[in-house]
This record gives C-alpha cells, sequence and structure tokens, in this order.
C-alpha cells in the first residue's frame, strides 16, 4: 500500500495516512452493425449531434468483433488483448473467487474508511468486484470502467459503470476526489505506468488508499519439477508477447518500484503463492490450487490465441498444441508449481 503524494508543500508522512495498495492469424470478422475503421478512436468526434449518429455510435461501443473464434471488445480495438466472450467472463468470474478466498472472503486489504464517499475500479471486466463493493459500501458512491460493454444491467443503485479507456487522459471531475481505487489484473493493459499511476495520484483525496492486485504470468515451483515442462516455457512466451504487443505482463514483478518511483508513500506488499493444481497438503492452499487450475484450463486459449498469433508468429494449430501440452502438465500431480499474487 502507498499514500499518494498530495499537492501541496511537503509535510512529514502521517500515520494512516494516504495510500495505495500494491498490491490470430485468421481474419477478423467484424460483427453486423459495427464499421470496420471504428478503432480509430478521432471518429468519436467527427460524427454530428443527431440520434442517427448517436445509435450508431452506441452500437459501435456494444457490439463486438470476432477473431478465430473468440470474442473481442470493438471500442479501441485491439487495445486490450483478452476475449471478452461467455467462455472469458466465466474465468474473469472464478478468479474473483479465486481473490476472495485469498483474502479471507475480503473484497481488498487497504484500510479505507467504511464511510468512503467514491469509488473507482479499473478494468472491472464483468463488474462483480464492483457489484459486491457497492452492496457491502452502500453509501459510497462507485464508477467501474472497462472497454467491454459486459456488464449486467441489474446492479446496485450506487454503481455506475462507463466504457472507457482508463489508460487515456482521466476526465473525472473534480481532481483529489477519490476515497480508493482499484485495479486487479490489468497486465498487459498498460503501455505507461508513469502515466497511470499519475493519474490515480491525481484523482486521490489526501489520506486515500489504491489498491493494486496482479496475478504473475511466470509458474515457479521450488523443488525442480517444473523443469523442461511446457509450464514452464508459458512464463518467458507471456513476456515476450507482452513486450511485443507493447504492454508489459510483467507487472506482478515490477508494481512495487513503479509504485515508488511514481511518488507514492506508505507501500504495503503482500505476496500470497497460488498453488496450481491441489498438489500443496495446506487445505485452504489446495483449494485455491483446484480453483486456480480449472481457470487456467479454462482461460489458457483466451490468453495465448491473440497475443501469440498476432505477436510471437505462431500459427493456431502451434497455439493448441502447447495449450493441449500444459493442460496435460496441469493434472499431473508431481508437478508442484504455483504463481505469486501480489495485492
Amino acid at each position: 500500500m502507498a499514500d499518494p503524494v498530495p499537492e501541496r508543500k511537503p509535510e512529514p508522512e502521517p500515520e494512516g495516512g494516504p495510500a495505495a495498495e500494491t498490491a490470430g492469424e485468421g481474419r477478423i470478422q467484424v460483427e453486423p452493425g459495427v464499421a470496420d475503421d471504428f478503432n480509430d478512436s478521432d471518429s468519436l468526434y467527427s460524427w454530428s449531434d443527431d440520434s442517427s449518429s448517436t445509435q450508431s455510435l452506441y452500437s459501435a461501443i456494444t457490439r463486438h468483433v470476432y477473431d478465430n473464434g473468440r470474442r473481442y471488445h470493438s471500442y479501441r480495438q485491439g487495445a486490450y488483448w483478452g476475449p471478452n466472450d461467455e467462455i472469458a467472463q466465466e474465468n474473469l468470474d472464478l478468479y474473483h473467487h479465486v481473490f476472495t478466498m485469498m483474502l479471507g472472503g475480503r473484497l481488498y486489504l487497504a484500510p479505507i474508511q467504511p464511510d468512503s464517499q467514491r469509488v473507482l475500479d479499473l478494468g472491472t471486466g464483468t463488474g462483480i468486484w464492483a457489484m459486491d463493493f457497492a452492496d457491502d459500501h452502500p453509501s459510497a458512491s462507485v464508477i467501474a470502467t472497462d472497454l467491454s460493454p459486459i456488464q449486467p444491467s441489474l446492479v446496485p443503485p450506487n454503481l455506475e459503470f462507463q466504457i472507457d479507456d482508463f489508460c487515456e487522459q482521466w476526465t473525472f471531475s473534480p481532481l483529489a476526489s477519490f476515497d480508493f481505487i482499484h485495479a486487479r489484473c490489468i497486465y498487459g493493459c498498460v503501455a505507461d505506468y508513469p502515466a497511470l499511476y499519475s493519474e490515480v495520484l491525481a484523482h486521490l483525496k489526501p489520506g486515500a488508499w489504491f489498491e493494486h492486485a496482479e496475478i504473475s504470468v511466470v509458474p515457479r515451483c521450488d523443488d525442480g519439477s517444473l523443469a523442461g515442462t511446457s509450464l514452464e516455457r508459458w512464463g518467458p512466451l507471456a513476456l515476450e508477447a507482452g513486450v511485443k504487443f507493447g504492454k508489459s505482463f510483467g507487472i506482478a514483478e515490477d508494481v512495487e518500484d513503479l509504485m515508488t518511483a511514481a511518488g507514492f508513500v506508505n507501500i504495503k506488499k503482500h505476496v500470497f503463492p497460488w498453488p496450481i493444481g491441489p498438489w500443496p497438503r495446506d487445505r485452504d492452499l489446495k483449494s485455491i490450487g483446484g480453483y486456480n487450475r480449472l481457470g487456467w484450463q479454462q482461460g489458457l486459449e483466451g490468453w495465448a490465441l491473440y497475443l501469440f498469433t498476432k505477436y510471437l508468429g505462431w500459427s493456431i494449430e502451434e497455439v493448441q498444441v502447447l495449450l493441449a501440452q500444459i493442460r496435460r502438465e496441469l493434472n499431473n500431480p508431481s508437478i508442484h508449481s504455483y504463481q505469486n499474487v501480489p495485492c
């Protein structure tokens, strides 16, 4: 966790002060009704302000594109690597459950005040975290943003979903107005973390908190059982794909240093191990490992298809062979792999 530095003369660091918790090769098909050139963000400002143009804009934002049999967002097409179809949404919700298990039923670690009034969730995905938070904090006004319009319409009255790119310049007003900003699993989303963290700092109240939780994409083990496996290959390949995509997948390893450089203070970093498979003896870790293995089995294709075919030059067949090998290894109880999860 770390405090944002307020825009005023430096003062001695207060106890419990402002803080931030770190914690295809196939042809892209556009769903009917979506303009092929909509990925040009400047087009947002060139349309006339009439009902026809408004409806066209709404349709373009709320529809989707297809590639290699998976569905992706159309608004700022290509800015995010992951699919947004039903399989991907189920995977996101599964990992929300794993995070909640990891935190002992809690939604966050930051010591925010129970009467926090304004809260922002970056990259909300299906919106499940924001909905749970809004339910638990009925006095708070919660805003949750994402590139994909996949959130439900029936939500708590104190929650608003916005289709927006949090990597662009923020338009929230006024500055220094949020009591809590939350980000989780935004690996591969951000090209410029200093710019993102600058926006976070500018929009947090003095004394407010930022919590950033990530999952390392690099499987590890402590007994050598990962050596020579396809699962071991996954980490370096994912990191390479992120470099070529221009948005790092190594944020789990870098988040504390980046927060420090951005000017956050009182940083508190907690690192949790997530087994990949139910191999540990510890009951809680065994349960987390079982769900995490399911998440891998369910999510692998969506994690790899777009990045490996577009940025590593792999064929779809090569990707599927690698994924099949990893899926077999996920069921091998002699491989004792895990991931680090900073929060």
